[in-house]
């Protein structure tokens, strides 16, 4: 999308049992998760999160059985644009916290459930924050045993590349795909065929509506939770909903090349904004291919003149020209 996708509504897309079970199932890659009873899995309506993360960070702690034995996953929902260093710690207080609210709510309690943590992060920056809190800890050998070590299970959704996401094809992929790869024509695809193949109507539409939310206003409000509720019945539903939202985000992305393209291009040294921003008014006006895309590149990178580039965005610009018009603009650019 034209912003990156936040964490609006994260947190109500893993509340659903369907999506939760995809997330662990396609991405963990653990042997006993084939072992867990899936029918047997809820949520913990409680957030065991202080005052100070609540605006930034989302957690889900759902129960589940493993072997006849409940056990618990933790997933905390991370959004922060700056990686936090300090982030096992951060999971371990956390942790702690549930394990204390369940000696307290609990009679004759003998031993702790076990717990699996995960740390789901979206961010643009590389995660480097240590997911084993002893190499955060002043080593220490005379301590042996007694050593401190946590350690916490990452999934970056940068982590899985676009190839890889569409040979899964389910519900959290094809959100991971949205979120690192996006591309309008390829999403048309995959969420129309997403809704075919999709058994849990329900699930699927959350997703479905939950993208449409964030297209068209960039957010989805806690009051507008109730929206994503609405499940669609048909196939055409899905495919009007997906014409309408698209329509109105190739036209904001439209609109945001022209102001990007005229600001970015009046400055020195920026030919390369140039070339980007006619491939992408080119793809969003004209719906090229990544054949073309990359043909039109190569061309492009052969014009070193901001002049003539900035005459080709220009050309782009102008709401009665068409691809012909551009075509011979750019053939007369590099005869």
């Amino acid at each position: 999308m034209t912003a990156s996708i936040h964490d609006s509504g994260y947190k109500k897309l893993f509340s659903n049992r369907t999506i939760f079970r995809q997330l662990i199932e396609t991405f963990i890659e653990e042997d006993w998760v084939k072992e867990l009873d899936f029918s047997t899995c809820e949520t913990l309506d409680k957030s065991f999160i202080s005052d100070h993360y609540k605006e930034t960070e989302s957690d889900l702690i759902y129960q589940v059985k493993l072997r006849g034995k409940i056990i618990y996953i933790y997933i905390l929902l991370e959004f922060q644009s700056r990686v936090d260093r300090f982030m096992v710690v951060r999971v371990l207080n956390y942790i702690s916290n549930f394990y204390l609210d369940y000696v307290a709510n609990r009679k004759r309690v003998k031993q702790l459930p076990a717990i699996f943590p995960i740390v789901l992060y979206n961010g643009k920056r590389k995660w480097t924050a240590k997911q084993e809190i002893a190499e955060l800890i002043e080593a220490e050998p005379v301590l042996g045993d007694y050593a401190l070590h946590f350690k916490y299970l990452l999934l970056d959704e940068k982590m899985y590349n676009r190839e890889h996401l569409l040979t899964i094809r389910n519900i959290v992929s094809t959100l991971f795909l949205a979120e690192t790869h996006y591309d309008i024509h390829l999403l048309e695809t995959e969420l129309l065929n997403l809704y075919e193949r999709e058994d849990d109507k329900q699930a699927v539409s959350l997703f479905l509506n939950w993208f449409r939310q964030l297209a068209l206003y960039g957010k989805v409000p806690p009051e507008d939770y109730v929206k994503l509720d609405s499940v669609y019945r048909t196939k055409e539903e899905v495919q009007s909903m997906l014409a309408a939202t698209f329509e109105e985000e190739r036209k904001r992305i439209y609109q945001a090349g022209r102001e990007e393209g005229r600001e970015e291009g009046r400055e020195e040294g920026r030919e390369e904004v140039l070339r980007e921003t006619i491939l992408q008014l080119l793809t969003f006006r004209f719906e090229i291919d990544e054949v073309r895309q990359a043909e039109f590149r190569q061309r492009l990178l052969k014009i070193q003149d901001q002049a003539v580039l900035t005459a080709l965005l220009n050309c782009l610009l102008q709401k009665e020209s068409q691809m012909e018009d551009f075509i011979k603009l750019l053939d007369t650019a590099l005869a």
